[in-house]
């Protein structure tokens, strides 16, 4: 196989076997919209950071064009909507909801059951999170980086959490969302919050919803 071949297959595996004991199986999305939405130059003039957010929940088929919008599948290689270092997965977006925190797996395009507490109010620093209805929380595999020294993960891994974080943000200006990506985050607590292994960290965090006004 080759390196990015790898990378695919690893990251598919170890996201669906990462998510801890759960009664409710993988939550299929529905198909996302490929095609519409605001043209490119509109969605950048609009791109802005949103901190008031409405309390409505996102409907699903919003809330599965988004996330495939963010680092989804676009083509038959199994390679995504942002770049990624060296053809190697290294992040995966874990979303907290209301209804306990979720690992998007974009082969099969569904959500897998990770915990079922509401921990939004330990995604970051500001009250915000706590109520907004949906909180990104982008991971990285130190583990998978066998090329980079330990002291330079966070570097490369935050570059490929900035790409998707892009991508978050043109599609929530291109639909009337709101979105704000963070790094005012208690990072040892939410890592011990999310029980991850010693390898794994959390680059940073993303707000998403509708906005207040």
């Amino acid at each position: 196989m080759t390196r990015r071949e790898l990378g695919i297959a690893g990251a598919a595996a170890v996201t669906i076997g990462a998510a801890p004991a759960m009664a409710e199986t993988m939550r299929a999305l529905p198909a996302p919209r490929e095609t519409g939405g605001m043209p490119l130059m509109a969605a950048l003039k609009l791109r802005h950071s949103v901190r008031e957010y409405a309390d409505k929940a996102l409907p699903l088929p919003v809330l599965s064009n988004l996330l495939w919008a963010a680092f989804g599948i676009n083509r038959p290689s199994g390679d995504r909507t942002a770049p990624y270092w060296r053809h190697i997965m290294v992040i995966d977006i874990y979303a907290a909801m209301t209804d306990g925190v979720w690992i998007y797996e974009p082969k099969a395009h569904a959500l897998v059951p990770y915990m079922k507490d509401d921990i939004r109010a330990d995604t970051g620093l500001q009250d915000f999170v706590a109520t907004a209805p949906l909180n990104l929380i982008y991971v990285a595999h130190g583990e998978r980086m066998t090329d980079v020294p330990p002291q330079d993960r966070r570097l490369y891994a935050s570059v490929d959490a900035g790409f998707i974080g892009q991508n978050v943000y043109l599609y929530c200006a291109s639909e009337g969302l709101g979105s704000v990506f963070r790094g005012a985050v208690d990072y040892a607590k939410l890592g011990r919050r999310l029980r991850l292994p010693e390898e794994q960290f959390v680059t940073f965090a993303q707000t998403v919803g509708y906005p207040r006004n």
